[in-house]
């Protein structure tokens, strides 16, 4: 086989080429490792490789429903025992986990070969790939632009060509964003869909969860089939799935009643790009059958914002602790990661947990809006692919932050509430990029982002599907009935298969 061959099959067809004996995985292994020497250099999508690992599983026997596919997993709570999980950060370069991650269990009995983690930015925070610690990721269709965060490694892996499928996980829209922005295939599954034992219960209070990356359904599909499923312990248990997703997707959606909205949810300015790919989704959608309106549940898309941001500030501030307990330095953070850090500190105990009550009234209300329609449609992100920087600290905002937290006096002035007010501008500049994704984190609703569109400049945009809670598999069927409508499988940048 080679590379144009590779690239022409989905993880599943591998799988069936490896099963039938036409290719033997240490071939495909082959390829992947060489697909990634010949990309590296423009895409950085992969921060560590792990060949040897990747030989060792190939000398034992195989088996599972990807048997010998060439696999991916992230930096970022995909544990591999004796490998270390850095975050993306210099604080966790020496934290070498002693137990797999239930994920990469699920993924090694499933017979995937794991040959290296994707790059990420620092601890998941940002949307965008470019962490101090491995420098930033680039998007194949642009290599000027992002490929998203924070899955962005794992996405831009995809759509170089060295992966067909790769794991990743979404705490606000970190599966599909990256999808989005690298015209793939991201899934956000209900909240308990997918274990996070052993080491994590629950992480960012059940907004972040598994999944995968991936170029069709079908492998989507599988993947969920062989991740979903409690561990004990686990605080959520949701009910499985009446049949397996592979199966389900073989089956018609029926007609659906589908809401859609291309308004900001914090009232900021929505490319016309994505207005353009809603609209075209909406119109693909009538042709299939499907009754289309516009509609969207009645939240507050400013409070969910500050509620989320409530989120991220706790939980950096309390990984930043963790870390320090095993031996870092404030200065092994990132400045806009101490920042962070600093406001979650200095944020009350009653107010954060005040704000994590109210996620229930998000749910309440998404949950009456599924009362009437099957799915909500948005723009995944409000833009195409950004350029490197946008939406960064300037300079001046970075030095000023870095000498008031090296002085001692950041953690001072967010106590006292000075600061807040410059961190909502920053966190709603950076949101105005992706406000549409971080409603089905709070909620534990399934999403997912699909690529049926793309600019004049030829960039991918995906389109956003939010169901009700544990409704992956009508999700998936229509994702599949889209597919087989506009098919989107063999749209990879030129360069990549040249």
């Amino acid at each position: 086989m080679n590379f144009a061959e590779y690239a022409r099959h989905d993880a599943t067809g591998l799988a069936e080429l490896v099963a039938s004996k036409q290719v033997a995985p240490a071939e495909l292994l082959e390829l992947a490792l060489a697909q990634n020497a010949r990309v590296h250099g423009k895409t950085n999508a992969i921060c560590r490789l792990m060949e040897k690992e990747a030989r060792a599983q190939l000398a034992r026997s195989l088996s599972g429903p990807f048997a010998g596919v060439p696999f991916l997993i992230k930096d970022i709570a995909h544990d591999y025992a004796g490998i270390p999980t850095t975050m993306a950060s210099r604080a966790f370069v020496d934290f070498v986990p002693k137990n797999h991650a239930n994920l990469v269990r699920r993924c090694l009995d499933a017979g995937l070969v794991i040959f290296g983690k994707t790059n990420a930015p620092e601890l998941g925070l940002r949307a965008v790939t470019d962490s101090r610690l491995y420098g930033r990721a680039n998007n194949p269709w642009d290599l000027n632009r992002t490929p998203g965060g924070s899955s962005g490694g794992a996405a831009a892996a995809i759509a170089a060509g060295i992966v067909p499928m790769a794991a990743g996980n979404d705490g606000g829209g970190s599966i599909r964003i990256p999808a989005s922005h690298c015209g793939l295939v991201g899934i956000k599954p209900s909240r308990g869909r997918v274990s996070l034992a052993p080491a994590w219960s629950e992480y960012w209070l059940g907004a972040s969860c598994e999944g995968v990356i991936s170029r069709s359904v079908r492998d989507t599909a599988r993947a969920l089939d062989f991740l979903q499923g409690a561990e004990p312990g686990d605080p959520f248990v949701i009910t499985p799935p009446e049949i397996p997703y592979a199966q389900a997707i073989e089956r018609p959606p029926g007609k659906l009643r589908i809401g859609y909205s291309v308004r900001s949810p914090i009232g900021t300015e929505v490319h016309a790009e994505a207005v353009t790919a809603v609209e075209k989704a909406a119109a693909l959608l009538r042709g299939l059958g499907h009754e289309v309106e516009e509609a969207a549940p009645d939240i507050d898309g400013d409070v969910l914002a500050q509620r989320y941001q409530r989120l991220f500030l706790g939980f950096t501030a309390a990984i930043i602790a963790e870390a320090k307990a095993m031996g870092a330095r404030s200065a092994d953070f990132e400045t806009l990661t101490r920042l962070a850090g600093a406001l979650g500190k200095a944020t009350p105990v009653a107010t954060f947990l005040t704000s994590h009550l109210r996620w229930n009234d998000f749910a309440r209300a998404f949950g009456k809006f599924h009362q009437s329609y099957d799915f909500l449609l948005t723009p995944t992100a409000a833009y195409p692919p950004i350029l490197h920087g946008e939406g960064d600290l300037s300079a001046a905002q970075e030095k000023i932050f870095d000498l008031l937290e090296r002085a001692g006096v950041l953690s001072l002035l967010a106590r006292t509430g000075i600061l807040e007010g410059v961190v909502k501008e920053i966190a709603r500049k950076n949101l105005r990029f992706t406000p549409f994704t971080q409603l089905a984190n709070l909620t534990g609703t399934p999403a997912m982002s699909l690529p049926l569109h793309w600019t004049v400049e030829n960039l991918p945009l995906g389109v956003q599907f939010v169901g009700r809670f544990g409704a992956e598999g009508l999700l998936l069927q229509l994702a599949r009935q889209l597919e087989e409508a506009q098919p989107w499988f063999d749209r990879l940048p030129d360069w990549v298969t040249q």
